[in-house]
């Protein structure tokens, strides 16, 4: 068993990567991609889901098993506080739908930027008071600001998710000293959304202390998304251990690995 365990919520996940389900060619690559990530959670746009009360298999939200993997349903295409609230409140009645009763999870955007995408902090702010006042367990995706962080922290958010770069972008982690803030500040869980384009960069994410990495594209539009899906899953693994190993001080002079012996004794 994982004693690592990523908790939001109270709730414990093995895994500390988080997987999109958008932009695959088709559902069965999705399907193989999930499973070869490890991934505990995955999120699904609900204006873009359909969901079936009978299991046809024809589209994710019916061709998953719900007993193994935790719903993160997301507002994506929202574009004010208004709009973000009804989609986060018909989430909620899928996840119910599919089983788990107790799930109040939301992954809340809010995006009126059309050519960036990126968040609204106002829309977001304002959807997220009044989604935790309905006993909501709001994630918010934001740009790498450090006091919207703060705010949303204070209000009780269950976890503050800053973009690395722009979504979809694959631009890796462009707001460095913002994040570590954001990852110093903060007593719950930080989980670094967007702009992921390898393992490399998701690695790095987790050496600096993110919680947790969600990410979509990096996989979906890779060559081999079943791959990367397992490229990412070992690179948050290996991050998240060098993190919690420390890493040795940095010296403007060689060190070398191995004592000199004196041996001028020796015969």
């Amino acid at each position: 068993m994982n004693k690592d365990m990523l908790y939001i919520a109270n709730k414990g996940f093995h895994s500390r990567l988080m997987l999109g389900t958008g932009k695959y060619k088709n559902l069965k690559e999705a399907q193989l991609s999930i499973k070869a990530s490890g991934t505990s959670i995955i999120t699904v746009a609900i204006r873009r889901a359909h969901y079936a009360k009978t299991i046809g298999k024809s589209n994710l939200i019916d061709g998953l098993n719900w007993q193994k993997i935790w719903l993160l349903p997301n507002t994506a295409g929202c574009q004010n506080a208004e709009e973000a609230i009804r989609i986060a409140i018909l989430g909620r009645e899928i996840a119910k739908k599919i089983g788990q009763i107790d799930n109040n999870f939301i992954k809340l955007e809010v995006i009126t930027d059309s050519q960036y995408l990126l968040p609204d902090p106002i829309g977001t702010l304002k959807a997220a008071e009044y989604l935790i006042q309905k006993n909501f367990n709001v994630l918010p995706y934001i740009n790498a600001d450090p006091i919207l962080a703060k705010h949303l922290e204070e209000i009780g958010c269950t976890t503050i998710m800053p973009l690395g770069s722009p979504i979809g972008s694959g631009q890796g982690l462009q707001n460095q000293i913002n994040l570590q803030i954001i990852l110093e500040n903060a007593k719950i869980p930080v989980i670094i959304d967007a702009g992921i384009g390898t393992a490399s960069d998701a690695n790095q994410a987790m050496e600096w202390g993110a919680s947790a990495i969600l990410l979509n594209t990096a996989v979906a539009k890779s060559k081999k998304p079943e791959l990367m899906a397992e490229a990412m899953k070992l690179s948050v693994i290996s991050g998240r251990k060098s993190y919690l190993a420390g890493r040795m001080n940095k010296s403007k002079q060689a060190n070398a690995s191995s004592p000199i012996l004196d041996i001028s004794y020796i015969n």
